[in-house]
């Protein structure tokens, strides 16, 4: 079609070029396309038209109708105005791949009298035979469109069914062009992969494994650019991510899986919009291989991984037991209330010191009442005290066992370390052998290579100086006696102040998969059923206290002596008998005055009122004095049994009765005190009594 085939208002406007090309790899590798458009701008000016513009903002953008396009609204903003006579295009499908682009491109050139020129011609989209002609070229581009699409998937498909389509693979995998997938050859590598498992099924815990990596200083393999996957690797400490991406892929299992993400498309703006990267259900995976290739660990393996992450995911509600945290409460997430069968939760005070299990998730999410809350102290110890039961016959296995799992855990790291030592010392001999392959007079590369070396060898020796260098030392690291030891004594181990509370909690839930918990408000006691892993089935119950009752209050043992005393002694004297049994009070001080009058208060027992029986009864003390005789000489004549007297607990203060001091046999033994012997009635009982806190029997 000539220049004079087009009208000459047409040619008086714009001329704008529209190039465009799907994807970023076109656009960096196709570069004869991009020339090929750039030069309709000498094919519009061979039309007549002196104003050309190139609109080039679409480079690297599909023209789905998914994806903005700024390059294309600017064309159609400049359509409205009625600015451009013509629209150059290499073919129908630069300017759109789908019919509601197309179309509505074509209206606005059909209102404002604008041609869409390709190589083939000058189109009117006024006129209906260039519309029609038109809208078959783009039906045709957006059927073309999707026939590669789908020819690529479904060839994708079919290699993926076979195994055979060359996807990512994590590290710790390579595909080879002689023997396809494979483990990478790099054993510092597998050790790493093997050792993540190791430590989860150790921890059960993907954040502990993470943080112990941490702790020992081992590193975690990463693409030295970034982005691509495989070697040569980079080594930095891990990430959490790091650990959570192997422990969740499939493909450490020897299962080749395909199809595990799918997009979505939604209308944002008027716009369609596809999103990728959503996750399926291992049910719904396009292609899921088992066995396909060498693996790290089983898929019986795999599966009960999976099974833990999703129970430790404590933001999310799995309904069943979470891995233990730490923290004050022994039995946080493994408690299920007997009434509702939600899980309990924890609360603490204030100040972190007291916990609570409550049960008010239905409270939170429903509005419903709150059904039981407990402190957390009685359960916890009911439960250890299970615990210990149970274990004790197999402790010194389970001591032998620890022993073992020490030594793993050293040669763990110690492996670790040899591996990044022999790494570092090929890095030193790969640096030397470059720094001797240059010309030393080539002083600006000598230098550098030079540089490089010297950075190597430093690298080694810090290995070499952590390999060397005790993990733990000897004095703190438990030997096989002493494990024994601790053994024969759980309760001990259990209660130490250097044993961890996480620690504790992984071990009550290695034996118990959960424990249902209920209150008898009639009975006022907690009742906890547990179940074990075996499947087998305990309740114990513990009594609930009173409102203002607390764990460290006086002993009962203390209460019924003050008790016993009380109305007899002085609060001084019980506080003195008190602390001579050893007996403490529920602070674990030593007994005053002023304690064993708060204790009474408290318990509501009667003072000592020494007016009111000082006629009657006298202490030892008294007794001496009124009689006139030491000490020694009353208690002579008590343990001889001439003098009745009695004791209300062993060693609390005599009691002894006035009437018995005054006593004819008592008054005989006084007076004859300075001579050889005593009366025959002072001599009848010389013998130790068995119980020496019963009363002495009068000898009358």
């Amino acid at each position: 079609m000539r220049r004079a085939e087009l009208p000459t208002d047409v040619v008086q406007r714009r001329a704008v070029i529209y190039v465009r090309q799907s994807t970023g790899a076109q656009v960096h590798d196709n570069l004869e396309s991009q020339r090929r458009q750039y030069e309709l701008a000498d094919l519009a000016r061979t039309y007549g038209f002196r104003d050309v513009a190139t609109i080039d903002d679409d480079l690297g953008r599909s023209a789905s109708g998914l994806v903005v396009r700024p390059g294309f609204e600017a064309l159609v903003a400049q359509l409205c105005q009625g600015t451009v006579g013509a629209v150059f295009c290499l073919e129908a499908s630069r300017l759109a791949r789908n019919g509601r682009d197309w179309h509505h491109l074509l209206e606005l050139c059909g209102l404002v009298g604008a041609r869409v020129i390709d190589l083939d011609g000058a189109y009117d989209p006024s006129a209906p035979n260039d519309r029609l002609l038109l809208g078959l070229k783009g039906t045709m581009s957006e059927f073309e469109l999707t026939l590669m699409r789908r020819r690529l998937v479904e060839g994708i498909e079919a290699k993926a069914q076979r195994g055979e389509y060359r996807l990512t693979v994590p590290v710790g995998y390579l595909w080879t062009r002689e023997t396809g997938l494979e483990m990478d050859p790099d054993r510092r590598v597998q050790e790493t992969i093997r050792l993540v498992f190791r430590l989860f099924d150790r921890f059960e815990s993907a954040r502990q494994a993470f943080l112990h990596m941490v702790r020992e200083g081992l590193g975690f393999p990463r693409p030295t650019d970034g982005t691509r996957h495989g070697p040569p690797w980079q080594w930095r400490a891990p990430v959490y991510r790091n650990i959570i991406a192997v422990l969740q892929n499939p493909f450490y299992a020897g299962a080749y899986a395909y199809g595990k993400s799918t997009h979505r498309t939604t209308l944002v703006d008027g716009r369609l919009a596809k999103t990728y990267g959503h996750a399926r259900p291992m049910a719904a995976w396009r292609v899921l291989l088992r066995d396909h290739h060498a693996s790290y660990i089983t898929w019986t393996e795999f599966e009960r991984n999976q099974e833990r992450l999703r129970r430790n995911a404590f933001g999310k509600p799995a309904g069943r037991a979470k891995a233990g945290r730490g923290g004050r409460a022994l039995l946080a997430g493994l408690l299920r209330c007997r009434r509702c069968g939600r899980m309990l939760q924890v609360a603490y005070t204030t100040r972190g010191t007291v916990a609570r299990y409550l049960c008010r998730l239905g409270n939170a999410v429903h509005g419903l009442p709150t059904c039981l809350g407990v402190g957390a102290r009685r359960p916890d110890e009911l439960v250890a005290a299970e615990i210990l039961r149970v274990v004790e016959p197999l402790a010194v296995e389970a001591a032998l066992a620890a022993e073992d799992l020490a030594v793993q855990q050293a040669t763990d790291r110690r492996r670790a370390l040899e591996l990044e030592c022999e790494q570092a010392r090929y890095a030193v001999q790969l640096a030397q052998r470059r720094y001797e392959a240059v010309d030393p007079d080539n002083r600006l590369v000598a230098s550098e290579l030079e540089a490089r070396w010297n950075a190597a060898l430093s690298h080694w020796r810090a290995c070499e100086a952590r390999l060397h260098e005790p993990n733990v030392p000897e004095e703190s690291r438990p030997d096989r006696e002493t494990l024994l030891r601790l053994a024969v004594d759980l309760r001990a181990a259990w209660d130490a102040p250097a044993a961890d509370a996480r620690v504790k909690q992984q071990l009550v839930r290695t034996l118990v998969e959960e424990v249902l918990v209920d209150v008898d408000d009639q009975s006022r006691e907690v009742i906890l059923v547990i179940h074990w892993r075996g499947g087998q089935h305990s309740e114990v119950r513990a009594r609930k206290p009173r409102p203002g009752e607390h764990r460290k209050r006086t002993s009962d043992q203390a209460e019924a002596i003050i008790r016993a005393m009380a109305g007899t002694w002085s609060d001084a004297q019980m506080a003195t008998a008190l602390n001579r049994m050893g007996i403490r009070t529920g602070q674990g001080q030593t007994w005053t005055a002023e304690r064993v009058e708060q204790s009474r208060r408290t318990a509501g027992i009667r003072a000592y009122a020494p007016a009111m029986d000082r006629q009657q009864w006298m202490t030892m003390r008294d007794a001496a004095k009124c009689a006139g005789i030491s000490h020694h000489f009353v208690r002579t004549l008590i343990d001889r049994g001439v003098l009745p007297a009695k004791q209300v607990v062993p060693d609390a203060p005599w009691q002894i009765r006035r009437a018995d001091l005054e006593s004819e046999a008592v008054r005989m033994a006084i007076a004859r005190r300075h001579s050889t012997g005593l009366p025959r009635e002072a001599r009848r009982d010389t013998s130790t009594p068995m119980f020496p806190g019963l009363e002495r029997k009068d000898a009358q």
